[in-house]
């Protein structure tokens, strides 16, 4: 919950268009956000601060425009853009008190940044708050505006800022981090698994890079899809008519808002297309979906690699200080544990995005609000995600090259290396016995009188040969 600055219990009446009403004294929101306050009072969820400080760049940069334009006399906009300025940089983070859930179309958050800018614009002019002058919230901060073309600007600022400047960051982190130990482990045979079985073997590199291919593949589709909102309804106004706008007044204000983003913005050529649906927000939703399962595979993984049910895990969990309460010292995948949760919420964020985003109807979806909390939310999950995974348990997992290749030499799966030189028969049969009498197989092969130790271990070294096994080396016949 957004903390509030608490409210004295003195009051100021204000009145509007739609009559009198008391507002808390202290408070810089007017009457339009006392009544959504009261009107909307589900749950205790906000949006994410970022929300507010988008909103403040964006309402400094309409001021610009609208100045630039001839639009607002000086004296106004320059009030008009240092109060929306404080408001970017977050000094009135408490004065936005209304929850997640409101109109659709998020107008009343949109009119609550208007009438915090307002009263704030007219204290730079020597006014009161409460006084709705000379700046007055809707003629003047929403000159040219509407919630229609406004918040699902907002929407596409919050997501551009919080892909590439929370998870971009994340992602490389984990990357670097998969790719490091993929390096460290490349010499270090081990067997594969298939259906929970052993299987041809791999090397415990090839695991971790196949964890890092999946995290790059999915960023892609995540910077896929965050780069088609660099489009902006800003400027269709209601419906995305365009009425009450200026036609120069989207150029100016996306260029203005573009290192704000940190990408360079554009106009959208057809506005309404952005606020009667948002598609790009389900693409970007079914992305993060596809970092999510990567990353649960990942975890899943390593949860079984350092378990014991096959007898000495193929890694080792790294220490963290954590321990059962009733079992001393024994180490437990809490990093995987609490990773998969939250690419769990993400998975479950997502479906409400997916459903949201098909109900919009005619010019308008009025599921904004929610479609922008659920997708900011699942990008801070998987940044935060990401960086714990990383540093909690990947950078600090411990391998052992020799126990890893004991396992692989005493394993039945060798059959299916022996069978294209002995054939699939003799193969199966030598690998039953070393099974049934609990001897190596190297032994029982030896034994057999079909091929000497010497030559075992020089086809054994061909097949497990690990540039071969990494795929860098071309195939050699078994």
């Amino acid at each position: 919950m957004r903390i509030q600055r608490v409210l004295t219990m003195e009051v100021r009446t204000e009145t509007d268009a739609y009559g009198e009403i008391e507002i808390p004294a202290g408070s810089y929101w007017g009457p339009q956000t006392e009544r959504s306050r009261a009107l909307f009072a589900i749950g205790d969820e906000y949006l994410p601060v970022d929300v507010i400080h988008c909103f403040g760049a964006q309402k400094a940069a309409a001021a610009r425009a609208n100045c630039v334009l001839g639009k607002l006399p000086e004296h106004i906009a320059t009030a008009i853009i240092s109060a929306s300025e404080e408001v970017r940089d977050g000094r009135f983070d408490d004065q936005f008190p209304l929850p997640i859930w409101q109109t659709g179309s998020g107008t009343q958050t949109n009119m609550n940044a208007n009438e915090v800018i307002a009263n704030r614009a007219n204290e730079y002019l020597g006014q009161p708050i409460g006084k709705r002058a000379p700046v007055h919230p809707n003629d003047h901060v929403n000159l040219g505006q509407s919630s229609n073309d406004t918040f699902p600007t907002i929407m596409h600022l919050c997501a551009l800022r919080a892909v590439f400047g929370m998870l971009a960051p994340a992602t490389k982190r984990l990357v670097s981090a998969l790719s490091t130990r993929s390096t460290e482990f490349r010499d270090h045979i081990k067997l594969g698994m298939t259906h929970l079985q052993d299987a041809l073997p791999i090397t415990l590199g090839n695991e971790f890079q196949t964890w890092e291919l999946q995290i790059k593949a999915a960023w892609d589709a995540i910077e896929f899809h965050a780069l088609s909102l660099r489009e902006l309804p800003q400027g269709g106004t209601a419906s995305g008519s365009g009425v009450n706008g200026s036609p120069q007044f989207a150029q100016i204000v996306c260029e203005d808002l573009s290192s704000f983003a940190g990408v360079p913005l554009c106009p959208s050529a057809v506005p309404s297309q952005q606020m009667a649906a948002h598609d790009a927000f389900a693409g970007l939703c079914g992305a993060l979906n596809m970092l999510a399962t990567a990353i649960l595979k990942t975890c899943n993984d390593i949860r079984l690699l350092t378990s014991s049910l096959a007898g000495p895990p193929s890694i080792l969990l790294p220490d963290e200080g954590l321990s059962s309460s009733a079992m001393p010292s024994k180490r437990n995948a809490t990093v995987c544990e609490a990773v998969i949760q939250a690419c769990f919420r993400v998975i479950g964020n997502s479906a409400a995005v997916v459903a949201a985003s098909g109900a919009g109807t005619l010019q308008l979806n009025t599921c904004k609000p929610l479609i922008l909390n659920e997708t900011i939310n699942s990008i801070r999950l998987l940044a935060d995600a990401q960086c714990v995974l990383a540093t909690g348990c990947i950078e600090g997992l411990q391998a052992d090259r020799d126990r890893l290749r004991l396992s692989l030499e005493t394993s039945p799966v060798l059959g299916t290396v022996l069978a294209p030189v002995l054939g699939y028969d003799v193969a199966a049969r030598l690998i039953r016995d070393a099974t049934v009498s609990g001897r190596p197989i190297r032994e029982v092969v030896e034994q057999s009188g079909l091929m000497d130790a010497a030559a075992f271990d020089e086809h054994l070294g061909k097949v497990l040969d690990p540039d071969r096994l990494n795929g860098k080396a071309s195939a050699l016949s078994v």
